[in-house]
């Protein structure tokens, strides 16, 4: 995808574009989950809550949005109590959460996560199996009987419960409120959290855990069910649809420039077949039966999945569907650095053995924060210079350097990309989205939603010859200018470009990137592609005389592995924008139809 949102109608859209990770061609497992929670001090830059004005700015946004809450609820939440008091936002957001899940849900009692010292999460080791099978049968009752079941319990206990519904075990909860006795609920979740993340550093919680005594293990595990049932989270069997496409291994597509396996004919439905060329992008890790639908409504062309991880040194796996030639395509020269160390010559210096790491993951909206690689850093030096980290301290601090797209700066010092080295992997001009105003966070959040350029250079190579003197292009989503960027490296003129993006902050990046290389074309931005319709496309194609090529990536939020709240698929609130392009796509054919 190569869109994005900061203003508007869709202010509050997701764009993160996370892949699932790669370790050696396999998804990586989440064994330290408890570790450092996967939204624990991370800079996530997602939404209007990094740009825009109010109480959405605060530290408390972000503290809530770290506890999985959404920002539509923490918005009506901050509305309906005053924005000081804590604990009633914190209440209100909890409510909300228990209100809108599936009132069926609790039909076993929940295994726990266990922490990478089968400790903090673990209450069944505590009890002997005769003690677990009278706790076998879930907690029972309707919502309000729940309800009133919670509203009677103790300060304590409600506390405990609340900390339990966001996601944190008992123990975990307990423990936090035994050392924080008068801390509120934010108070205790930055002290989890942190006691979370120095468990890398053994790695938490030094001290012996109290075992529970038979009594307070019945309590605990009751509050347990109790909060399963209140937060009533949809998890389930996954179903077919929840299922990912199977995705081809190499995924090179019809070939890539270092690949020997390559194909180079194809058949096109008849509707495909141009003018006007066509060219769309989204991730190919979608539910199932997403891409289905998305070639579906594009005249049946299968999908074309690469990998970008083929063309530079991050992995980026995308689907495209397109109506262009496969063969004589060309790659940009001079070609990129394939691999960490000879894009981040630098590191090599300090990169250790037992980081095996080639290549990056996919390029992501956020970034590690200081009190990450600040943990890591105090974890490996308590280690021996002559000895390598215990095994389970490097499996931590691999997972959490995929995950973050960590690398080595220094002895046991591990840093997050610069956005200079983010527009290096992604192929954009040095500086692409530096100045004018626009902060390190919306860089990082702009990069980590667009086009991987020599990727999709090396697919739209094949128009240089079809189209000597310049084309005229439609983009849709365009974000940062991607594809223009590509047609700009590949020496197509570019004579007339229409642009949708919804973000401010992106139009103005594309629209200084076409100034400073001096375009002699014309750049026609508009905001919104729900307002783009058939008599503002034939005014635009009666004035030049139709488009070239349409190009294309609408939102991926419900769509992105990553997503685990709302991954709704096309049906999601943000991703249905995707049925804009297929409309506008036909509205071009046809009025290039009549014009002819």
């Amino acid at each position: 995808m190569d869109g994005n949102a900061s203003d508007g109608d869709y202010g509050d859209i997701d764009w993160d574009t996370e892949d699932e990770l790669e370790i050696q061609g396999g998804i990586v497992p989440s064994s330290c989950a408890n570790v450092v929670a996967p939204n624990a001090e991370a800079v996530v830059t997602n939404g209007e809550a990094s740009s825009s004005a109010g109480p959405l700015n605060s530290k408390l946004v972000q503290d809530l949005l770290g506890m999985g809450f959404s920002e539509q609820m923490i918005a009506k939440a901050i509305k309906e109590n005053e924005e000081t008091n804590t604990e009633l936002i914190v209440e209100s957001l909890l409510t909300y959460k228990a209100l809108e899940e599936s009132p069926d849900e609790l039909n076993s009692v929940p295994q726990q996560q266990h922490s990478i010292d089968n400790g903090v999460g673990q209450l069944s080791s505590d009890y002997d199996d005769n003690f677990l099978d009278d706790l076998s049968e879930p907690l029972s009752g309707s919502d309000s009987e729940i309800d009133e079941i919670t509203s009677s319990l103790p300060k304590y206990d409600k506390i405990l419960l609340s900390l339990a519904n966001m996601g944190y075990s008992i123990e975990e909860a307990s423990a936090a409120m035994d050392r924080c006795p008068e801390a509120s609920i934010l108070e205790l979740t930055d002290f989890i959290r942190a006691a979370q993340m120095a468990k890398a550093d053994d790695i938490f919680f030094e001290e012996e855990k109290p075992k529970l005594s038979l009594n307070e293990g019945l309590k605990k595990r009751k509050l347990y069910e109790l909060a399963m049932r209140k937060t009533k989270k949809r998890k389930g069997m996954l179903t077919e649809e929840d299922e990912v496409i199977r995705l081809p291994n190499p995924m090179i597509g019809f070939g890539t420039p270092t690949h020997s396996l390559v194909v180079t004919h194809r058949m096109l439905p008849d509707e495909a077949i141009g003018p006007p060329f066509f060219y769309y992008e989204n991730v190919a890790l979608a539910p199932k039966g997403v891409w289905d639908t998305i070639s579906r409504f594009l005249y049946d062309v299968e999908p074309e999945f690469v990998d970008s991880k083929y063309f530079c040194a991050a992995a980026r796996k995308r689907g495209y569907i397109h109506n262009l030639p496969i063969n004589n395509r060309f790659p940009l020269l001079p070609l990129p650095p394939r691999t960490i160390n000879d894009a981040l010559p630098l590191t090599k210096r300090w990169w250790p053995q037992w980081d095996k790491r080639t290549k990056l993951n996919c390029l992501q909206t956020g970034i590690g924060s200081a009190k990450l690689t600040d943990g890591i850093r105090k974890a490996l030096e308590k280690c021996r210079d002559d000895h390598e980290p215990p095994l389970d301290v490097q499996k931590c601090v691999i997972e959490q350097c995929r995950r973050w797209n960590l690398v080595w700066v220094g002895k046991n010092k591990l840093a997050p990309l610069e956005p200079d080295e983010v527009e290096m992997l992604l192929g954009f001009p040095r500086n692409h989205t530096r100045g004018g105003g626009i902060s390190r966070t919306d860089r990082y959040k702009s990069l980590g939603n667009s086009f991987q350029v020599d990727t999709v250079a090396y697919h739209l190579s094949v128009l240089k010859d079809i189209f000597p003197n310049g084309l005229n292009m439609l983009s849709l989503f365009s974000g940062i200018g991607g594809a223009e960027v590509a047609l700009h490296r590949l020496g197509i003129p570019l004579k007339n470009v229409v642009s949708v993006e919804i973000s401010e902050v992106n139009r103005d990046i594309v629209r200084s990137w076409w100034e400073q290389t001096n375009q002699k074309g014309n750049l026609i931005h508009l905001a919104d592609v729900q307002q783009l319709n058939g008599d503002l496309l034939e005014q635009f194609m009666s004035s030049f005389g139709g488009f070239d090529l349409v190009v294309g990536g609408s939102p991926c939020n419900n769509l992105a592995g990553s997503n685990r709240v709302s991954r709704d698929g096309l049906q999601g609130e943000h991703s249905s924008l995707f049925y804009q392009y297929p409309r506008i796509l036909n509205l071009v054919k046809f009025i290039m139809k009549g014009q002819q």
